[in-house]
């Protein structure tokens, strides 16, 4: 059986969420081509990427949706972040109300998202030290207590960029295989309907 799951490749819909100008897009570019842009337009809408992470043998392939922080965008939100595998939360450390924020992202998540929706916690700017108003161990705690996990991020310097997408990509790969009611395996429905069925009455 090892062989023949050898050289996978699993498809992952991963959504960036998060308040106006924590630096999402930055991210995202600093994840897919390893560039960093100073004065990064405002995403309009929702932009979309993908990136191939290779975790031990198997690939996974992530399909990027990079929505928009303004709040006249979040009525779209829904759209992106449904039947989502993972979804990246991202604040900026400099600035307490994008945390304050990005918790009640969280919520909207645990409350209209995927129960199996896979949620990192982004601390983004980490490189503005200096203009801390977040605390890591705040987040962390936060993080813990909300099932969670959690990295400070810099698209500018890189720190931990990576890094987190590679964690998400970990835990997508040690994710068993969805079962029916019957107890009958269905490897190739994995984040399909059996997943959807356990979220029928969130509409």
């Amino acid at each position: 059986m090892a062989a023949a799951a050898s050289n996978q490749i699993k498809n992952a819909k991963l959504v960036l969420l998060g308040d106006v100008a924590t630096g999402k897009s930055s991210l995202v570019l600093r994840f897919v081509k390893g560039q960093f842009v100073e004065f990064q337009e405002s995403t309009i809408g929702a932009a979309f990427f993908s990136q191939v992470v290779a975790v031990n043998d198997e690939s996974v392939k992530f399909e990027i949706w990079d929505t928009a922080g303004q709040e006249r965008y979040h009525s779209l939100a829904p759209m992106y972040y449904r039947g989502a595998a993972a979804a990246v939360v991202v604040y900026d450390i400099t600035n307490a109300a994008t945390f304050t924020r990005a918790k009640k992202w969280v919520q909207e998540l645990q409350a209209q998202g995927s129960p199996n929706t896979i949620v990192a916690l982004a601390g983004n700017k980490a490189d503005l030290l200096e203009a801390r108003q977040v605390s890591a161990e705040e987040a962390q705690t936060y993080a813990q207590e909300n099932g969670l996990f959690f990295m400070e991020t810099s698209a500018k310097t890189a720190i931990n960029v990576n890094n987190i997408f590679y964690e998400i990509a970990k835990r997508l790969t040690q994710v068993k295989p969805v079962q029916n009611p019957q107890g009958m395996t269905l490897p190739g429905r994995l984040d399909n309907k059996p997943v959807a069925a356990s979220s029928c009455c969130s509409s």
